[in-house]
């Protein structure tokens, strides 16, 4: 593994849509078509901060 699991930070779907500032069954659906990488503990599933972050990271592409 590149990064420690102890350096990691993991958020809950409510954290998740509140930052994307969409609603939790669209975080669950991006989780569930393997959009957005998630861990899944019992019956909730935890989304590792730097997989948000590179989601909502506006992508820069070259025009012209």
């Amino acid at each position: 593994m590149s990064r420690d699991l102890t350096e990691m930070r993991f958020l809950t779907v409510a954290e998740v849509a509140d930052m994307m500032r969409v609603s939790n069954m669209t975080v669950y659906r991006l989780v569930h078509s393997g959009e957005l990488p998630a861990v899944r503990f019992g019956r909730s599933f935890r989304i590792p901060e730097s997989a948000v972050a590179s989601a909502v990271a506006p992508s820069v592409s070259d025009v012209g």
